[in-house]
């Protein structure tokens, strides 16, 4: 059985409060990454756990674990030795795309740039 993640406000009444609610659902180092890489399709979780990177098999699994609790991934067991498990964006997380895309823009745009800046000369 999944737990949800604790809900860090039970009230979103503040005019911002709908980009909170965003984030508490897609927000965290990881989350973000995921949904990303899982909008070419689905993927097995080493496949996934390749495609991130540096992440931890237990932070995946917990990251993937709030993401389905959230209806944003579907999990999908293959009755197989072993076992097969796959994870595959649900229909509301494609609805995600426009967003990540534009993050990725984003960072590309800007992020990017400050840490070239940021680093020393050679």
């Amino acid at each position: 059985m999944v737990t949800p993640s604790k809900q860090r406000h039970t009230d979103y009444e503040k005019p911002a409060c709908p980009v909170e609610a965003t984030l508490e659902l897609i927000g965290g180092k990881w989350k973000g990454i995921i949904l990303y890489y899982l909008l070419e399709g689905r993927l097995r979780f080493s496949e996934l756990q390749r495609a991130v990177g540096c992440v931890t098999q237990r932070m995946l699994v917990k990251a993937l674990r709030e993401l389905e609790s959230s209806g944003l991934v579907n999990r999908i067991v293959h009755a197989e030795v072993p076992p097969r498990v796959e994870y595959e964006l649900t229909d509301v997380g494609k609805t995600l795309e426009p967003i990540l895309r534009s993050l990725k823009q984003w960072g590309e745009g800007y992020a990017l740039q400050q840490i070239e800046e940021r680093e020393p000369d050679n």
